[in-house]
């Protein structure tokens, strides 16, 4: 598609979390951007269902929000300390999780789309992009479900094979379909927030052993969507698994995953026949999807079962005989670089450097994960516009971990997409094990403190 021609000092190609935080965080900095993004125009991925930015496919949570001992969110701290759109967003369209971070995704995607479509540094356009431009500073933030003519520019450029893996997405209940006389909510070991609506913040169908060895089953001989010859040894991202790849494993490896029990109090057991008490045998949880609290979605349910399959077998779970499906479970294909070996320690593509790559697409795994990168490359394009030498990330920081393991820490050879974790830092050894989370979290902060006002400093010289 030609596009009409724009003022900008840095094109953005691609319009989700990664492409969204990265214009914001250079239009912060006064330099003028140009976000292309395809949906739009006509055009959709296999996993999108709009065009607004922003748009979550795949679960509404960001995960936990505890930046005192949890990895990920002492990247929402980091993120927040350096103006992060995504959280500011995520903040406004928040809806009750527990100790995790969940939004209403369609407000969640408005209020990014609102705030870059006012302001004066931002130019939205529609536009499909075929190609990596041969000139000017440009993020490239397509996602895992790249366009086939521009992956198939960037495979020339990087001049590897694109690597792959398969993603899944969970169903999502209409609340009022649901048996509320079969499940209660609760949030595991009572953890609510000030956000609970109904005194916790998952709905809980429990099963008895017999109900779950039957669900286990329905499982493993449901009917799942067939692959292509080639596709077939293309790997899954284990944060993203399907429900029946992990029953594979096992028929109890779901009893210690998504289907756990534990610290959940069954008021319908008046027998206590198990030998935790009142613990149900395994737990189906549901959280809530948007902020009317209308829509919920089944936590860990990411399936390639077909929708046929999907209906009759999930209505057999407690509570659920007659659950109506907003949206059913899918699966698509993502595709992403070995950064390690064809992106420098700044994001940038070795063979033409004027290129940044930013979110999914380097290897990173997760919408948190995908917006820290996006937000790295923006202030490092913002950096390099302005001619000033890139102050470097700490590495004890959440974002520079993340960072180090994408341009360079991990072996190309093995290079697969990582979840931000406490095994990327710098390791402490002189702290016991029962602090150590807390202490990483600590270290973080305090150098991130300082690397922000050093930045200040030599942004100001």
């Amino acid at each position: 598609m030609t596009a009409k021609a724009t003022l900008h000092d840095v094109h953005i190609i691609g319009g989700g979390l990664a492409g969204s935080e990265a214009a914001w965080q250079l239009a912060q900095r006064g330099v003028k951007v140009r976000l292309s993004e395809m949906r739009g125009t006509g055009e959709m991925t296999p996993a999108h269902q709009t065009d607004g930015l922003a748009e979550l496919v795949c679960s509404n949570s960001f995960r936990s929000d505890d930046d005192t001992k949890n990895a990920v969110g002492l990247l929402h701290h980091e993120m927040r300390a350096l103006d992060s759109l995504v959280m500011r967003a995520g903040h406004i369209a928040r809806v009750p999780a527990g100790s995790a971070m969940a939004v209403d995704r369609d407000v969640f995607s408005s209020e990014v789309e609102k705030a870059l479509g006012q302001h004066p540094n931002v130019t939205i356009v529609r536009e499909r992009i075929d190609a990596l431009p041969d000139a000017g500073l440009t993020i490239v933030a397509t996602g895992p479900l790249t366009a086939e003519a521009l992956a198939g520019s960037i495979v020339r450029a990087t001049g590897a094979e694109r690597l792959a893996f398969f993603d899944a997405i969970a169903p999502i209940i209409h609340r009022d379909s649901i048996d509320m006389s079969k499940c209660w909510v609760q949030s595991r070991w009572n953890k609510a927030t000030d956000a609970s609506n109904e005194g916790g913040d998952y709905i809980n169908c429990p099963m008895n052993e017999a109900q779950y060895r039957a669900f286990h089953r329905g499982l493993m001989e449901g009917e799942k969507t067939e692959f292509k010859e080639w596709e077939k040894n293309t790997p899954y991202f284990d944060g993203c698994m399907p429900i029946e790849v992990m029953a594979e494993r096992g028929w109890e490896t779901l009893r210690y995953g998504p289907m756990k029990g534990v610290g959940l109090d069954n008021p319908f057991d008046t027998t206590h026949e198990f030998p935790q008490g009142r613990w149900p045998y395994a737990v189906v949880q549901l959280r809530q999807d948007n902020k009317l609290g209308t829509l919920w979605n089944m936590v860990g349910f990411q399936t390639k079962l077909k929708y046929a399959a999907q209906i009759e077998l999930f209505r057999t779970i407690p509570g659920l005989e007659n659950a109506e499906f907003a949206r059913l479970g899918g699966l698509h294909r993502n595709t992403f670089l070995n950064s390690p070996e064809v992106l420098d320690r700044q994001l940038r593509l070795r063979a033409a450097p004027h290129i940044r790559f930013a979110g999914q697409v380097t290897g990173c795994e997760g919408y948190v994960e995908s917006a820290a990168i996006g937000l790295i490359a923006g202030i490092m394009t913002a950096a390099e516009f302005n001619g000033r030498a890139w102050h470097a990330l700490p590495s004890t920081t959440a974002l520079g971990a993340l960072l180090s393991h994408i341009t360079g820490d991990a072996d190309a050879a093995t290079f697969q997409p990582m979840n931000v974790n406490f095994g990327l830092f710098p390791p402490l050894h002189d702290v016991g094990k029962k602090v150590r989370k807390e202490a990483y979290t600590n270290r973080a902060k305090s150098d991130l403190a300082r690397w922000v006002s050093k930045s200040r400093e030599l942004a100001a010289a």
